[in-house]
């Protein structure tokens, strides 16, 4: 009786209401691109305009929906598992895409009645027209074919008493823990669903802020590990490389020193061979980092520039990439950061000890990116702006640090002299320095574009304002000039080298944290001169980066939001989803081929796909390091690490599935040395990868039997 009249209501909108001019209304309320830039208009004017009570709105909205659209409408939809109307019932008119996920409860319905419910609890008259738009988006649902009745009725029930109890929890919360960790705060605002109670604020309570840096940074650990636990995000081809080096540990690599590899060791020995084994360490390094920056910030400025800066590190795309991809740069950016700070430390306190420091970070930098040089060039220039700092090299602290380098150096050179120099032969290419120079202009171009975006176009804009001041004035600030010396060379020497071959931006990463830091004195110092309008420019940078390194994380939200997922061009998550059904439709593919009675391993045309073959495939990460089945296909030259761990030629008289990504030319030849290993070769067919029914990458699997 139930389902009958919730099918019938269903059809009535759907169906019988069914109307050319209702069609763009209800696409309309179901998900707009003017949506983003609405709620963003609207959050700035709370937070600039709307008082107290629009900040504490703004805050609390956010904790509610954070905290129950993932885990108590994504839980539910999981474990009740209703289908959508279209998969029951083929006749539905389909106005909006065909959603991944199950239909009970609606999660646009449960948003809206979480936003109504925290509207009413803070602006009791307004909440009314709140609530109204939201039925409009509970309707619009159904029009457009995606969800019963039932699942909207759901969804806002479930929304408007999870929005209730949510906001209630967060001011019990602070009712709570505020009165004992920010008193000063908390006589301020003594009630979070009563703003306009309470003391009228004073002077800034700078020991407060700093307090809400530490507890913002251990929210951020914990955030990212849940992150990278629930897989949100799966290996990028690098990452799932060079995890594979860690199963044979050695003296160097390839293409890297042998930091990566021992942090892969160290990483998936704490939390085995899973994305959160692989990605243990940068939230660790961020969070050792943030800690350590807020106490050298706070001490120069005050609690409030040092939680900010704290919270402009979480809106730069660049560094929010970095606290969860385990790549190089993590581990470059920590002992390079480390070490900038603890050169400070040796010069000021005249100390050996902090020297012995700076050598351990000189290692670090080495031994994580070959970065150590650059390194060593900033500690020159920074002494050269730091007066008296040369009396250092009469000390033994410098050579100490030298010598430690030095000694880092010995296992790199160790094993390029046993490999022919192979590591060095191959920075060189990577720089583009075995060919003929040429100049092109769009080198420049798309190193300054990318650059300005994953640096937020606003940091960017201010800490270029900040450093050229910087430089060019030498009455500037020593401290400042010293951070300074971190930054700006290495900046200029990847931006003259676009002359010659194409840069990539995330090679200046280690530059970044300086940067930010003397941008961040010289704009302290310059709002106490009276420089006011800098604050406007400050929240557009916090705005437009929380925004977008949220939507980065999880580019899902678009969709959500605006009803339509984002253009596979701008999409920035496709080297990281869709690994793990690549892995199981090979996997799938090497089992059929296995029923012609023969053993069946693994080609790939490129080290990269090695890796996620190796890490995604059914028993691939048992198999390593002694029983292998994953290989790069086999070529006349040395192209990755592969060539040095055992290859394919014992296995006589197997077959092999090789696989390639599809190639833009539908007739490129397939590696002559496939023909010269098999004894016949065909072609299986093309794999596609899906994700959430979008196709996100394509590959060709061929069969090749008969291993000569």
């Amino acid at each position: 009786m139930i389902q009958q009249l919730d099918l019938a209501v269903f059809r009535f909108f759907n169906r019988t209401l069914a109307n050319p001019w209702l069609d763009p209304v209800m696409e309309f309320l179901s998900g707009n691109v003017l949506f983003i830039p609405l709620v963003l208009m609207l959050g700035v004017a709370l937070i600039g305009w709307g008082g107290r009570r629009g900040r504490v709105f703004v805050l609390v909205l956010g904790f509610v929906l954070a905290a129950g659209d993932p885990l108590l409408v994504g839980g539910l939809k999981k474990l009740i598992r209703r289908d959508r109307p279209f998969v029951d019932h083929p006749e539905t008119r389909l106005l909006a895409g065909r959603g991944s996920s199950y239909s009970m409860p609606s999660g646009h319905s449960a948003i809206w009645g979480a936003i109504s419910a925290v509207t009413f609890l803070l602006y009791r008259r307004r909440w009314v027209p709140v609530a109204v738009v939201g039925v409009g988006v509970g309707i619009s649902r159904m029009y457009l074919g995606v969800h019963y009745p039932t699942d909207v009725l759901a969804g806002w029930t479930l929304g408007a008493v999870y929005g209730v109890v949510l906001a209630r929890m967060a001011a019990w919360l602070w009712g709570t823990v505020g009165g004992r960790w920010f008193p000063e705060w908390h006589r301020a605002l003594p009630d979070l669903l009563e703003p306009d109670r309470g003391e009228r604020m004073g002077a800034p309570a700078h020991a407060h802020w700093e307090l809400l840096g530490r507890c913002l940074l251990v929210a951020l650990l914990v955030g990212h590990w849940v992150y990278v636990g629930r897989a949100v995000i799966e290996l990028s081809e690098d990452e799932a490389y060079q995890w594979v080096w860690s199963k044979r540990i050695s003296l160097s690599y390839y293409s890297k020193p042998l930091g990566i590899a021992v942090a892969h060791w160290v990483g998936t020995h704490i939390g085995g061979d899973t994305e959160f084994g692989v990605r243990f360490l940068p939230p660790l390094l961020s969070f050792v980092v943030g800690w350590i920056l807020l106490r050298y910030v706070a001490r120069r400025t005050d609690g409030r520039t040092a939680f900010l800066f704290l919270l402009a590190l979480q809106a730069t795309p660049l560094v929010a990439v970095g606290s969860v991809l385990m790549t190089i740069d993590p581990l470059t950016v920590f002992f390079y950061t480390l070490g900038m700070l603890a050169v400070w430390r040796a010069i000021q306190e005249d100390s050996t000890r902090w020297w012995l420091a700076v050598g351990v970070t000189l290692v670090g930098t080495l031994l994580s990116k070959y970065f150590a040089p650059f390194q060593v060039v900033a500690i020159v220039l920074a002494m050269a702006v730091v007066p008296g700092a040369w009396g250092q090299l009469r000390r033994p602290g410098p050579y100490l640090a030298l010598g430690m380098l030095l000694l880092g150096t010995l296992p790199i050179l160790l094993w390029n002299q046993q490999n022919g120099w192979i590591g060095f032969t191959h920075l060189s290419e990577r720089g583009g320095l075995h060919v003929a120079w040429k100049y092109n202009p769009n080198f420049l171009i798309d190193f300054v574009a990318a650059v300005s975006s994953l640096l937020n176009p606003v940091w960017f804009g201010l800490a270029a304002v900040a450093l050229v001041v910087i430089v060019r004035q030498r009455r500037a600030p020593v401290e400042e000039r010293f951070l300074a010396a971190f930054s700006v060379p290495i900046f200029l020497f990847y931006l003259g080298y676009t002359i010659r071959a194409r840069v990539h931006p995330n090679w200046i990463a280690a530059s970044v944290i300086p940067g930010m830091l003397a941008a961040t004195l010289y704009w302290h110092r310059r709002w106490l001169g009276g420089a006011r309008a800098v604050v406007w420019w400050l929240r557009g940078g916090f705005v437009f980066g929380l925004v977008a390194v949220t939507l980065m994380h999880e580019t899902n939200l678009i969709a959500k939001i605006t009803g339509k997922p984002l253009s596979m061009k701008l999409e920035p998550l496709t080297r990281v989803r869709g690994q793990r059904e690549f892995g199981n439709q090979v996997a799938l593919l090497r089992t059929n081929l296995m029923g012609e009675g023969k053993p069946v391993f693994l080609i790939a045309d490129h080290y990269g796909r090695a890796g996620l073959l190796s890490f995604y495939s059914p028993g691939g990460p048992e198999a390593l390091p002694d029983h292998p089945f994953v290989y790069e296909v086999r070529g006349e030259r040395i192209r990755s690490q592969f060539h040095f761990f055992p290859n394919y030629s014992g296995r006589k008289g197997e077959n092999a599935l090789f696989v390639r990504r599809k190639p833009d030319d539908g007739n490129d030849p397939l590696p002559p040395s496939l023909a010269e290993d098999f004894e016949r070769i065909e072609k299986v067919g093309p794999l596609d990868i899906l994700y959430r029914g979008r196709l996100f990458s394509q590959y060709e699997v061929f069969a090749c039997r008969g291993k000569k």
